[in-house]
């Protein structure tokens, strides 16, 4: 009998309380959160990350293959983000 007493305190114990529900839907509407952002900047930061990272041999050996193939590509993207960027504002310019 105390064996099963046990147990069903450990059930409540386990199962989720449904004040904090209730407190939440009574709170008051608030602001819809943001999306978040990743921008370019954000990318050359990864990049700088990676590059560190590596030089500093955060990673094993058969970890490089894959961590090389991103880096490549985000290299890639970057520098096709740039030159569409540096087209951009030439066109800006001529106006």
């Amino acid at each position: 009998m105390a064996e099963e007493a046990k147990t069903n305190e450990a059930v409540e114990q386990e199962q989720p309380s449904v004040a904090p529900a209730v407190q939440q839907a009574d709170a008051p509407a608030q602001q819809a959160p943001t999306a978040p952002e990743l921008n370019i900047s954000d990318l050359n930061t990864v990049k700088s990350i990676i590059d560190i990272a590596t030089t500093r041999g955060a990673f094993k050996a058969n970890e490089l293959e894959a961590v090389g193939k991103t880096y490549n590509k985000l290299s890639t993207f970057l520098d096709h983000v740039s030159k569409q960027a540096q087209a951009n504002q030439e066109q800006q310019g001529e106006k």
